[in-house]
């Protein structure tokens, strides 16, 4: 959400996209225009923005069927912002709205730019676009590969056996050329290439982690800690009411990136002394263990935050140069009392 509560002046839009068409609502007018979802549809939309000049424009995160027009509204340099549905179908239930309709979702969606002013997107280079479908297909494939594995646990049938033993070998090979095709894009591209070794000199922070960050996190080292947490979904959240204060907990944020890092968290804590430190001395306080693993991914990602930010290595870092003379002196102490 925009740090700034006040509601967005001037004109907003809303356009609720559906596969074939696009209902597009204005905060000027009641009536909802519809355009097709293609090239020519979005072309005309554009001109018609251009010359409306809007505060801002709202879209929904819809499956990827929004991508050709939120890719052609940053390029034309238009204020766009892509929400997440669920939030504002709770907007609109808030407001009293509970019909459900294209042109009542693309007017709902105008009163959610005004009221809520979502962070306006930003646009993408073509190599980040690139690294986020090679990204997602690899993920996409190691979901697919998990559910062959699982399905061949439970199978009898010999001939089913090799017709899944087939299918999780083509997956290898495709996913093996995914990460040989995401790897030399991030060479190709000297961005890409300086945040890969920042973010791989951190122990427990491998390839997947650090080219996921790049297409799905590009806010790392540009907000704040809390946000860069907020947006991930590690952040903890108040449940209190009154005199009771309840648990806090995670929610939302960035599903892919989230798990992605706990896998990460969990090398950490084998190979990352600060992580694993930490995470010791939370369990010895009493914390659970799931409480004490999302603790070490918040703390995790705020250094990886401040790493991009301030552009230095694991080993500049101050906290790490402070263990590393910490641990020194504790080896140093038995032979000292030696002599």
């Amino acid at each position: 959400m925009n740090s700034n509560p006040s509601i967005v002046s001037g004109l907003c839009v809303g356009i609720d996209v559906a596969k074939d068409k696009l209902d597009l609502a204005r905060s000027d007018i009641q009536a909802v225009q519809v355009f097709s979802n293609d090239a020519a549809g979005i072309a005309q939309i554009v001109k018609l923005l251009l010359a409306a000049k809007p505060a801002m424009i709202v879209i929904e995160s819809t499956g990827g069927l929004e991508r050709l027009l939120l890719e052609t509204l940053l390029e034309a340099e238009l204020p766009v912002a892509l929400v997440h549905p669920g939030r504002v179908r709770h907007f609109a239930i808030g407001l009293g709205i509970l019909a459900k309709s294209d042109p009542i979702d693309a007017r709902v969606l105008v009163r959610f730019g005004q009221l809520a002013a979502p962070r306006l997107a930003q646009k993408m280079e073509k190599n980040q676009r690139q690294l986020r479908d090679l990204v997602a297909c690899r993920r996409q494939l190691i979901v697919s590969r998990t559910q062959q594995l699982n399905r061949r646990g439970t199978t009898i049938s010999p001939a089913a056996l090799r017709s899944i033993n087939a299918v999780i070998a083509t997956m290898d090979k495709q996913i093996t050329s995914l990460e040989k095709q995401i790897q030399a894009l991030i060479d190709a591209d000297d961005d890409f290439k300086h945040l890969d070794g920042l973010l791989q000199s951190v122990p427990g922070v491998g390839p997947t982690l650090s080219a996921t960050l790049a297409c799905d996190l590009h806010e790392l080292g540009t907000d704040d800690r809390q946000r860069i947490c907020a947006l991930v979904g590690v952040a903890p959240f108040n449940s209190d009411s009154g005199t009771v204060t309840g648990k806090r907990s995670i929610r939302g944020g960035r599903s892919d990136v989230r798990t992605i890092l706990y896998m990460a968290t969990l090398s950490a804590l084998r190979a990352n002394p600060l992580i694993k430190s930490m995470y010791q001395r939370l369990i010895s306080a009493g914390k659970v263990h799931k409480v004490a693993i999302i603790a070490c991914m918040r703390k995790l990602l705020s250094l990886l935050n401040a790493m991009v930010r301030e552009g230095l290595t694991w080993d500049q870092l101050e906290v790490v140069k402070q263990l590393a003379h910490k641990t020194r002196a504790s080896t140093a102490l038995p032979e000292a009392s030696m002599r």
